[in-house]
């Protein structure tokens, strides 16, 4: 059977920092069924997103728009990737790190992610989340990588 045309929305949801302060927010752009194959994680000017972790899905990131820094955090080791919608290229993440997003640009940046496996909202406590203090203070810093 063909496929029909049609239309669907979009979830939008305003992200905040762990003070309650509006930093972006997540744009679903693809499900399939109740899976989020593809989102866009947009982030205010100067705004920090994380830190997070999932203990299930892998993040491949794409910058579209703006600069961001992803900080990644894998024991006590600390890597900084500075992606850039100028220069695109995917990021590639594995489970079990922490990551931090930054947008260090003057504009509005987009991070585009696709989650493997996609996001599944039935995978109860698949990602933790804390402050970036709490994980950066254990760490030192290995590099920054453009």
């Amino acid at each position: 059977m063909r496929e029909r045309i049609r239309r669907e929305p979009c979830k939008k949801v305003t992200t905040a920092d762990h003070q309650g302060k509006p930093n972006g927010f997540l744009l679903e752009l693809y499900k399939d069924g109740g899976k989020t194959v593809v989102y866009l994680s947009a982030a205010s000017p100067k705004a920090f997103k994380g830190y997070h972790l999932h203990t299930v899905r892998q993040s491949h990131y794409v910058c579209l728009k703006g600069t961001m820094k992803v900080t990644v955090i894998e024991g006590k080791k600390k890597v900084e990737h500075i992606l850039s919608g100028d220069r695109p290229e995917r990021l590639l993440l594995p489970t079990n790190v922490w990551i931090g997003l930054e947008n260090i640009g003057e504009e509005e940046a987009w991070l585009l992610n696709l989650p493997n496996p996609p996001y599944d909202p039935d995978v109860k406590s698949e990602q933790h989340e804390r402050t970036r203090a709490d994980v950066e203070q254990s760490v030192s810093v290995s590099g920054v990588q453009h």
